[in-house]
């Protein structure tokens, strides 16, 4: 492939590289932490969120704000490639549409959510619900992002 083709296709590669990292990231947490977390008691749970949760959010921060830019980014230049929307384009807009909705999940959800685990706001006897409720909204965002993973391939390979 020419250098011309290479540098066509790195947006559209740090896209999909982004994606499936985030998607990875958010499948462990669903698979691993949350089921862990549900198990605990409120006294076990509040007494490790003070430590766990700010990790997370440094850990999971980086990767939700780089794969929406990253996938906004790879739309722009397929678009400006492309003659006309065919399936590159639609799937590299819809991709970039479901990655910036795991941002406005996390400010319509999950800020608030995270604020009352470190505030301790939830009682212990609503904690299991509430828990309950947060793995839904997690579980949501999880196959949110596995689509716009799948997408950004379709984009890449197309």
């Amino acid at each position: 492939m020419p250098l011309s083709g290479l540098v066509s296709q790195l947006l559209p590669f740090v896209a999909a590289a982004s994606l499936g990292l985030l998607a990875g990231a958010l499948l462990a947490e669903d698979r691993l932490l949350l089921p862990y977390w549900r198990t605990l008691s409120a006294d076990t749970f509040y007494a490790l969120h003070p430590s766990y949760g700010p990790r997370l959010y440094r850990f999971f921060a980086p990767l939700t704000t780089a794969a929406p830019m990253a996938a906004v980014l790879a739309a722009i230049q397929i678009v400006l490639q492309s003659e006309g929307f065919g399936p590159r384009t639609t799937a590299a807009i819809t991709a970039a549409v479901l990655a910036w909705s795991l941002v406005a999940i996390y400010l319509v959800y999950f800020r608030s959510a995270n604020d009352a685990f470190a505030r301790h706001a939830v009682s212990p006897e609503d904690l299991p619900a509430v828990l309950a409720r947060w793995a839904g909204w997690h579980r949501a965002r999880v196959l949110i992002c596995l689509a716009a993973f799948a997408l950004s391939l379709v984009a890449l390979a197309a």
